[in-house]
């Protein structure tokens, strides 16, 4: 069986998956609502995206009932994973350690986020 290729959302799909994730289920209405929140976004262009995602295999759609349901068909977690690879391979020269000290560097983490760090490096260093 051949692996299953990547398909790299856009910006904007990515905007619509992080809707889908938080919310699980959602109709086009829904997922316009959230992004008309922060941005000036049209319906139209919101449905036709979630179309064309769904042609993709981003998203899956249940079309039994008037109004489609969508709901993200790739994991939050795999799609960080392969967009966080790129992006450290692309901009930090393959040195997770670079994009850890740019991140910390420049963004305030919380003491709890802080306490989550110190916990993942002591498990780390005990490999």
């Amino acid at each position: 069986m051949a692996a299953q290729k990547y398909i790299k959302p856009t910006e904007s799909e990515l905007e619509i998956l992080q809707v889908l994730w938080q919310k699980g289920l959602a109709s086009v209405r829904e997922v316009h609502e959230e992004l008309a929140m922060t941005k000036d976004v049209g319906y139209t262009t919101t449905l036709k995206l979630m179309q064309i995602m769904h042609e993709k295999g981003l998203v899956k759609r249940d079309d039994s009932v008037k109004t489609h349901i969508y709901q993200a068909a790739v994991s939050k977690e795999k799609t960080q994973k392969h967009l966080l690879g790129k992006m450290i391979d692309g901009l930090f020269g393959g040195s997770p350690t670079q994009l850890v000290i740019q991140a910390l560097g420049n963004h305030k983490a919380s003491p709890k986020e802080l306490e989550q760090i110190q916990e993942l490096l002591n498990n780390l260093k005990k490999q």
